[in-house]
């Protein structure tokens, strides 16, 4: 794993973001909680822990329950990048989770968001 700057930003720091870029756009916190479980398998209680925890990046993903097995569906550009062309793991799953929370912003269905088949 290499040392990207993002790795050791604190997931609580980066959480409130997404919750002000999604309420921004008239959308909820309830919403950017629900994107969070389901692309990484924590619970609400799991997630409560890892926000008052502050942990890093890195950290939080390393402790998630479980990626979501729809993953691959998750395709599109972040930050000027293919996610599916990402080759470092732990960066793909930072930039997934970007790339959910930017279409709840731009207003996407949570069907569509959460890949429901």
């Amino acid at each position: 794993m290499s040392d990207h700057k993002a790795f050791s930003f604190v997931f609580s720091k980066i959480y409130s973001l997404y919750v002000q870029k999604a309420e921004k756009n008239s959308r909820t916190e309830a919403e950017v909680i629900q994107i969070i479980c389901w692309l990484t398998g924590y619970n609400s209680n799991g997630l409560t822990n890892q926000i008052e925890s502050e942990n890093y990046l890195a950290t939080f993903f390393a402790e998630a329950p479980t990626i979501n097995s729809n993953v691959s569906l998750i395709k599109g550009v972040v930050c000027e990048v293919h996610v599916e062309d990402i080759e470092e793991p732990l960066m793909r799953k930072i930039r997934y989770l970007d790339k959910l929370i930017d279409e709840l912003a731009k207003g996407k269905s949570m069907e569509k968001i959460l890949r429901s088949l």
